[in-house]
Parts: structure tokens; sequence; C-alpha cells
């Protein structure tokens, strides 16, 4: 039963976790160290090419962890996208590429 029940909530939660970042936006940015993040609209993210692990903070900020690094992403009102990185050694601004 206990068994059951634990499914029950992880499964819950794994739903609400990808619904969270539903508002996500498509953008893609160059971190230092030439580290890419891309975004589906929607998500995932990915980080050097592999999927992360994304959370929603609000409907305007995220934060994704992969690869060592966790990159921070807020949607200005005017939909711009802004980007930022911490790792090892690797900090700052993550300048998005436009389309």
């Amino acid at each position: 039963m206990k068994n059951t029940l634990t499914v029950l909530l992880l499964l819950a939660i794994a739903n609400t976790a990808h619904a969270d970042i539903s508002s996500l936006p498509l953008f893609d940015a160059d971190c230092p160290g030439k580290i890419a993040v891309h975004a589906d609209s929607g998500g995932p993210v990915t980080i050097a090419g592999k999927e992360a692990e994304t959370k929603s903070i609000d409907d305007r900020h995220f934060e994704a962890k992969g690869s060592g690094i966790t990159v921070s992403i807020e949607v200005t009102d005017d939909d711009t996208v802004n980007v930022t990185a911490t790792g090892k050694g690797l900090n700052g601004v993550c300048p998005t590429m436009d389309d």
C-alpha cells in the first residue's frame, strides 16, 4: 500500500513539475566556457547538448541544472530572455542569440 501511494505521489510531482515550465520560451544562449544552452518553447532545456533538470520558480523565472552548471532564466515583461550561469569556474551572463 505504501509503495502504491509513493508511486502515485511521484507521478503527481513529475506531472506538476513538467507543467510548471510550459511558459518557458524558445531561446539559445552562449555561456562562459563556450557552453551552449538551448530551450524549446515549453522545455526541455539543454546544457552542452544534454537535457537539464528544469524547474519553475514562477511564471517568469526558471532554473536548469546539468553538466555541473546551474542556469538561471528570466523572462522580462517585454519577453526578452536573460540567462546567467554558475558552476565550477564558470560564472556570468549568457548572451542570447537572435534568430
